[in-house]
């Protein structure tokens, strides 16, 4: 395994729970380190998600993956110190459907890039709510197809009409988040960290 633990003053111990590493917890670079992101491969090597690196530890500590690539941060506790992983690979093979994603909103905001569709303005997720292109008062449906990512003033301003009654068009047509809008995602995020690249080559 990649990933690098050391005790201080005994035997290393990588089977230690994440809530046993956070508290008191001192990271060396960066204060938001747990919540970058790390990509996910399966362990055929394919790319298949991304997940924040707080969620990334704790699939190394349970023994589900192991780190591939580390990102330079560091978690110290009292006992123990580890790297930050920015790539992940899964040690059992997890067949993954090649189907849509299940309708959230999360994987809505995911799919939009966080971006509200009617101003292009990139926002935080909690600065961002679900628009029905159609309004449900008018027969839209909550489908992949019908709703987009949208700030809070947008939403207002448009209201109960259609798009071009409140000449508000989304700026990219909604689709269903597949397999294939994922990887786009993903070697999007990609570009931000070079360790990515090498298994971002499809």
């Amino acid at each position: 395994m990649s990933l690098r633990m050391h005790n201080y003053g005994g035997t290393a111990r990588s089977h230690l729970p994440l809530s046993m590493l956070t508290p008191g917890i001192h990271q060396e670079s960066d204060g938001h380190s747990l919540h970058l992101p790390v990509l996910v491969l399966n362990a055929s090597y394919e790319p298949i998600n991304v997940c924040a690196a707080r969620r990334a530890i704790v699939l190394v500590l349970k023994g589900v993956a192991m780190t591939e690539e580390e990102n330079g941060h560091f978690l110290h506790a009292a006992r123990v110190a580890m790297r930050v992983p920015s790539v992940i690979r899964l040690l059992e093979y997890r067949r993954i459907p090649h189907q849509s994603r299940a309708l959230s909103r999360k994987n809505i905001l995911l799919r939009d890039r966080n971006t509200c569709q009617y101003c292009s303005q990139a926002l935080p997720s909690g600065e961002l709510t679900l628009d029905h292109v159609i309004p449900r008062s008018r027969g839209g449906l909550s489908t992949w197809e019908n709703l987009v990512a949208c700030c809070h003033p947008c939403n207002r301003r448009k209201g109960n009409q259609l798009p071009h009654e409140a000449n508000m068009k989304p700026s990219r047509e909604p689709r269903s988040f597949n397999l294939h809008t994922s990887r786009h995602i993903m070697r999007l995020m990609g570009h931000s960290d070079d360790k990515w690249r090498k298994y971002l080559f499809y």
